[in-house]
């Protein structure tokens, strides 16, 4: 049986916790910041955990990090 292969865009993008939830950055902080409110932009710090139905399909997509 062949291996499978990660997605290189997954690879970059998701890490997972020793638990296996899903990390990801939060989205919405690239540009336009000037009408962001100071919340969101402290809201949207760091990384974030993806939801399970989120982590589902970004497990699919790396078959070996677990």
């Amino acid at each position: 049986m062949p291996k499978m292969k990660t997605k290189s865009a997954a690879k970059k993008r998701f890490s997972f916790t020793a638990s296996g939830r899903a990390k990801a950055g939060v989205a919405g902080k690239r540009h336009g910041m000037i009408k962001r409110t100071t919340k969101f932009i402290r809201d949207a710090s760091g990384t974030m955990l993806l939801s399970a139905a989120d982590t589902k399909i970004v497990k699919k997509y790396m078959p070996y990090d677990r």
